[in-house]
């Protein structure tokens, strides 16, 4: 560790007086250094990030954009497919590969025929919707369409070689990975998904949020106590934690973090999900999932 740190202020000393581009150091830094038991990575679009970050590595201080640790023995082999929750939307996502990507395109319209019998909105509309972003705002609309997006892009990997060794989803990110391994059909996907974030609309949808705490669990857990209308949703990172409640405790919470200097981020969600908040829609989630028919799946 103390190795690591010294190559980083090496680093960071010809990183800030050089006229390399980054991308030039970093090309060079993963083809012809020694690939060591510590390893530090930092993920930068621009110089200052870049620097940051490298300064971060050099002092052994935590940041969102850097990655540390140590490498087994034995490194996996091996590529693992990331499925993510709602939040990480855009409006225009996919337009331009369906376009582009006739693989995409073909599992866009199969996923489209599969949602067609729970939904009154069509996929592709909503995907090719670039000037308006207001069907993304409804969770009932953004759910499937991002599970789409999510199947097709690992159609779109395997057209290409490269097939996962495992699979893992996050919220409705479970969904693509449940599909995407096998464990799912597209139909019964599509079913779970459009019926869901539909119970969800109907139930759930502007009574809470969430937000987004840059920060350690055990700090945001200190800014929870004695709450009972905010918790803990999710634990992204070891400095990226998910807070979800009632809009008025959120609001109270948020800011009581910026003022300890903390980074705070609003996610489009207008629900409280992973909180006591998703219980009420417990036995209604039942019902809907019963004619789901699961398999064993070929991936794990």
């Amino acid at each position: 560790e103390t190795a690591l740190r010294a190559q980083a202020v090496q680093l960071l000393t010809f990183a800030a007086t050089s006229d390399r581009h980054p991308a030039d150091i970093g090309w060079t830094l993963a083809q012809h250094r020694a690939a060591l038991e510590h390893r530090a990575v930092v993920v930068a679009a621009d110089r200052d990030t870049f620097l940051a970050g490298l300064d971060a590595v050099a002092t052994g201080e935590p940041a969102t954009h850097v990655v540390s640790g140590v490498a087994p023995e034995e490194p996996p082999s091996g590529v693992v497919f990331v499925f993510p929750g709602q939040g990480s939307q855009w409006v225009g996502m996919a337009a331009e590969l369906l376009d582009t990507s006739p693989v995409f395109a073909e599992s866009i319209d199969q996923c489209a025929q599969a949602l067609a019998p729970h939904i009154e909105w069509n996929l592709l509309d909503v995907l090719r919707e670039t000037s308006d972003g207001s069907a993304l705002e409804q969770v009932e609309v953004v759910q499937p369409a991002l599970w789409a997006v999510m199947v097709s892009l690992a159609q779109v990997w395997r057209s290409l070689g490269i097939e996962p060794s495992a699979v893992i989803g996050h919220s409705q990110g479970e969904i693509a990975a449940a599909c995407a391994a096998g464990a799912l059909s597209l139909d019964d996907g599509a079913r779970l998904v459009a019926l869901r974030s539909r119970l969800i609309a109907q139930e759930l949808a502007g009574h809470g949020g969430m937000v987004s705490l840059a920060t350690s669990s055990d700090q945001a857990r200190e800014l929870l106590t004695g709450r009972d209308d905010v918790w803990i949703a999710t634990v992204n990172g070891p400095t990226s934690t998910v807070i979800a409640g009632t809009p008025t405790g959120l609001a109270e919470v948020t800011a009581a973090a910026e003022n300890a200097g903390l980074r705070t981020r609003t996610i489009p969600v207008d629900y409280a999900s992973h909180t006591p908040h998703v219980e009420r829609i417990r036995e209604q989630l039942l019902q809907l999932a019963a004619p789901i028919t699961p398999h064993a799946g070929d991936v794990p």
